[in-house]
């Protein structure tokens, strides 16, 4: 049974059962605690807790999700993968322990034939929490299971959570025997690969506090409701329902693997991933590669583009590890051009969508790879000075340089270890390891400093949803329901103080999809709030930040809210203009070209999209032409509601990372089809009414991805005076029209160019005949040559290259060496060069330079005939001569 026949019945089988059908959110769920998604139950959390009341009292969905806390164990077992889907059912306050246990056996055990999965049910293992009675009892008394079947086990394995405060409660969770020849008896308690788990049943009741661990927190209160929450890992049913070993070798992953052997010169046996024989890493080295492009594809295909931190760092790092894992098992070529696309062929059936967008998909992965494979040059050099300082003094190589390389450079620590090893050496893991911890930490304090990331957010939970009324009004009449004050409850505020204010009603857009929120002020009779910002603390309780300018404020107060028309204008222009350049872009470029993220305010736009290259001028002049024919043609802007499912046949375009309602979603329509967008933005009733479109240029933010920075309205019209007036002056200047400046500017630069050339010969010349006239004094060391000295200050890197090599071969009598040094900013410039005769005796500029960087603590590197480096202790310059000249000393004959 394929995997997708696996979602498809899970999902039937509890539509059966009353349930509604609720699709998944994007893996760049917007939830400030998680990076992606990782658990079906994510987009549920809110109806759990009773901060907002669900819309459904049963559900059930099939949910992406990709977890890295196990990466280092992908390929080492049979059940961690990085990508896999969750299949859920959910209930709010409906059924609990008995049916969700009934309904899950019934699935399990139910003949093919009947839509059911057919697992015999005398191999079922379920385990229950430790005190969970009601549990063990259905299962043994109900649906009949012998008691030696059933484990009861601890925190760390039945009670179940996010692993941050918020709903959890006691699971019960149901493994498969899959005999003797995957490990031996006794249960899960004994053994997880022989009996895999394979369906989570969790009945949520409680809320847990805090705690780093699976069992070092506290239950500090009750959900409102009993809730179910059950997960089925649709991988691990594949691999039980294929009769394959583990979810490596599924229809949805096994392409990949098998093609990966076709590309590779060596073999993969399949067989078990506990023992270390060259064969069994070459094993685990495929089933990373396997794991890894697959989840690279689905988070790509989710609009995460790779980068430094964040979302974009987890696929930067899942898609380095695949390309580093392929190179292990002798892969040269390209390692996404080959799999990518039978990724795509075998997860398209579930996901059709990876199909139609895999050109963008594909420009992104393509670039990402061809960076890193600059990456691992740029990052083997450095190691390999690294390796070499470290011989000379002795003892491991520093993990500051492991981290260094990356943290900076993205250099994978298993490979500066594998590379250490094959020179004789050892890494400092230990200090590796506590950089990354340190590293980490400040990471999670950041995320913590930043709106509502990680904040306790119990204080809003007390409040309902706030009614927006932005749309039709740009004020409404409100009441205060609360004032909170770094994250607690107040009982008034004076003037001067900066708090947050709760009401049930607001004309205030809070900040989301791109657009900021509105400006104004909220009058309370005498007294008067400057509004700050506004932002969704939950997801429809609008909070505003705000200023008490004068007056007390209290709860209780009736208020009115009045955004600044000035404000909301600029802003409904700028918003409106992203869709706009967006329909343009993707008019002149083509439909790859598509918004990956977006942000405006009044004035302002900026718009970030899949692209591979630069856009020229043509394109940039093509786009904003489209732009405003656009505005010029007066198209009308229109609202539509409607289901998600119906936008999409539409073919309305959703912002990347961005979570919609299935059962009903803002369309917003420019002309019909030529724009249509899902967004809950402000926009114009008529694109005229955006005024104009000026494009100010595109730039790089990613491999794959660039960025388009524009103004509209007044500040368009602002931007393209300041040009003109620019053009002007620089007419005056130069005493030419307009029409003449391009080529009078060309003209004054290639005289200038020329200048530059010229005095750059004169100082190499002069360079050359000061450093010839010290060749005289250069030091005898056992018959070779030495000159070690500071030429003047300010010479530039080139030069200083230019004469030492010059020199060094001037010298034909004898083995010499020259190290010449010149001060800039108080920076060292430091160069060595080695004849011939000096090279063939055994001398090098790299160890040379390397012995002169360490006297200065400078860093540098090159080859045994030259080598260039810089930075350290000018007052150090000496003691490094010295120390070239000692090391001369060693290396050559007495």
């Amino acid at each position: 049974m394929k995997a997708a026949e696996v979602r498809n019945r899970f999902v039937n089988h509890f539509v059966k059962y009353g349930h509604d059908v609720v699709p998944g959110v994007p893996l760049p769920f917007d939830d400030p605690n998680l990076l992606v998604v990782n658990s079906g139950m994510v987009q549920f959390v809110p109806y759990y807790s009773g901060d907002i009341d669900p819309p459904w009292v049963r559900a059930t969905s099939v949910q992406k999700c990709v977890r890295t806390i196990d990466i280092e164990e992908v390929g080492k077992t049979t059940r961690h993968g990085t990508f896999f889907q969750m299949a859920g059912n959910f209930c709010f306050g409906d059924y609990f322990r008995e049916e969700a246990i009934a309904m899950a056996w019934e699935l399990s055990t139910s003949p093919v034939e009947e839509g059911g999965f057919g697992l015999d049910p005398e191999r079922i293992w379920p385990t229950v929490f430790e005190t969970d009675d009601e549990a063990y009892d259905l299962w043994h008394h109900k649906i009949g299971v012998p008691k030696e079947r059933i484990q009861r086990r601890g925190m760390e394995d039945n009670l179940w959570s996010m692993g941050i405060p918020g709903p959890c409660g006691p699971s019960s969770e149901l493994f498969y025997d899959r005999g003797p020849a995957f490990g031996a008896e006794g249960g899960p308690e004994v053994d997880e690969d022989r009996y895999m788990e394979f369906w989570n049943l969790v009945f949520m009741t409680s809320i847990r506090g805090p705690g780093q661990t699976k069992s070092d927190y506290q239950l500090v209160g009750k959900l409102p409701h009993n809730n179910i929450d059950t997960g089925l890992g649709v991988e691990r049913m594949a691999t039980l329902l294929q009769g394959v070993d583990n979810l490596y070798e599924i229809d949805e992953t096994y392409p990949v693997l098998r093609r990966a052997t076709e590309l590779s010169d060596r073999v993969y046996s399949g067989s078990g991933t506990s023992d270390h024989s060259a064969q069994a890493q070459t094993d685990v080295q495929f089933r990373v590669i396997a794991d890894h492009v697959r989840t690279a594809l689905m988070l790509i295909g989710d609009g995460i583009s790779p980068g430094n931190e964040g979302r974009g760092y987890v696929l930067r790092r899942i898609m380095r590890r695949a390309i580093r894992a392929a190179r292990l098992v002798g892969i040269t070529g390209p390692v996404f051009p080959e799999l990518l696309p039978i990724s795509r062929d075998a997860m398209s059936p579930s996901y059709p969508e990876l199909d139609t967008d895999y050109d963008r998909i594909a420009m992104i992965a393509y670039g990402e790879e061809d960076a890193f494979l600059r990456t691992l040059s740029s990052g083997t050099t450095i190691l390999d000075l690294a390796v070499r300082q470290t011989k000379e003094r002795g003892g491991s190589l520093p993990g500051k340089e492991a981290f260094t390389l990356h943290d900076t450079y993205g250099f994978p620590i298993d490979l500066t270890v594998e590379i250490a090893a094959e020179h004789g050496l050892t890494v400092d893991e230990s200090e590796f390891r506590r950089l990354m911890t340190e590293q980490r930490q400040r990471a999670k304090d950041d995320a913590r400093a930043r709106k509502s990331g990680g904040a306790d957010m119990s204080v809003y939970r007390d409040f309902g949803p706030t009614q927006f009324v932005g749309y039709e009004s740009l004020e409404a009449d409100a009441k205060v329901l609360g004032v909170i004050k770094d994250g607690e409850l107040v009982r008034v505020a004076t003037p001067g103080e900066i708090v947050e204010v709760v009401l049930d009603r607001t004309s205030f857009y809070a900040e989301s999809g791109g657009q900021v929120a509105d400006e104004g002020v909220i009058e309370l009779g005498d007294a008067r709030l400057r509004v700050l910002d506004a932002q969704k603390a939950l997801k429809e309780l609008v909070v505003h930040r705000v200023q008490v300018e004068s007056g007390e404020l209290t709860a209780g107060l009736a208020a009115r809210t009045l955004v600044d028309p000035e404000w909301r204008l600029a802003a409904r222009q700028a918003h409106s203009g992203t869709h706009v350049v967006h329909a343009a872009l993707r008019e002149v470029l083509g439909p790859t070209a598509l918004q990956s993220g977006s942000y405006n305010k009044p004035g302002y736009l900026r718009l970030d999209f899949a692209w591979s290259r630069a856009l020229d001028g043509l394109d940039l002049r093509g786009v904003e032409e489209s732009a405003n024919a656009a505005l010029r043609r007066d198209l009308p802007v229109t609202v539509e509601y409607m289901t998600l499912g119906r936008a999409r046949e539409l073919g309305a375009l959703a912002l990347f990372g961005e979570t919609y309602d299935s059962t009903s979603v803002r369309v917003v329509e420019m002309g019909g089809a030529w724009s249509r967008e899902l967004c809950g933005g402000t926009h114009v009733e008529h694109t005229s009414q955006i005024g104009i479109v000026t494009l100010t240029g595109d730039s790089s933010v990613g491999a794959g991805v660039r960025r388009l920075e524009g103004h509209v309205g007044i500040d368009a019209v602002r931007f393209l005076a300041n040009e003109r007036s620019l053009v002007s002056n620089l007419s005056s200047l130069l005493k030419v029209s307009s029409g003449e400046l391009v080529d009078r500017v060309s003209g004054l630069v290639q005289r200038l160019r020329a200048v530059e050339k010229e005095l750059v010969q004169i100082r190499s010349a002069r360079l050359a005949a000061e450093a010839s006239a010290l060749v005289d004094c250069a030091e005898t060391v056992h018959g070779a040559r030495v000159l070690t000295t500071a030429l003047p200050s300010d010479q530039q890197a080139g030069d200083v290259r230019t004469v030492t090599v010059k020199t060094a071969n001037g010298i034909t009598d004898a083995p010499a060496v020259v190290l010449f040094t010149s001060l800039s900013d108080g920076q060292i410039t430091c160069v060595c060069a080695v004849n011939k005769p000096g090279v063939k005796a055994g001398l090098s500029a790299a160890s040379l330079l390397e012995r002169f960087a360490a006297a200065t603590g400078g860093r540098g590197g090159g080859s045994a005939a030259v080598a260039q480096g810089g930075g350290g202790d000018p007052r150090s310059i000496e003691a490094g001569f010295r120390a070239v000249a000692a090391l001369v000393s060693e290396t050559m004959p007495h």
